[in-house]
């Protein structure tokens, strides 16, 4: 992912506990284009371990998982 990637959607789960937050992307991430890359806002800490294993699983990229306060997954659609 490059700086100048733009993200085409961004979802906001802040809130929603495992596993809504994963089940909201993957319902989400079918309203991109592939190739592009949905931003996930998420507040629930055990989200970091089911976005790995969705991305995984899916086939999706998973470009980018920041922790904190708030974690922040950018993921690609890939088909």
């Amino acid at each position: 992912m490059s700086a100048d990637e733009p993200i085409a959607k961004s979802l906001d789960v802040r809130g929603l506990k495992c596993p809504l937050p994963v089940l909201k992307a993957r319902k989400t991430i079918g309203q991109v284009e592939i190739g592009a890359l949905l931003e996930v806002l998420v507040t629930d800490p055990a989200a970091v371990l089911d976005f790995r294993h969705y991305a995984r699983q899916s086939g999706h990229e998973l470009v980018a998982a920041e922790e904190g306060e708030v974690l922040r997954f950018v993921l690609r659609r890939t088909s």
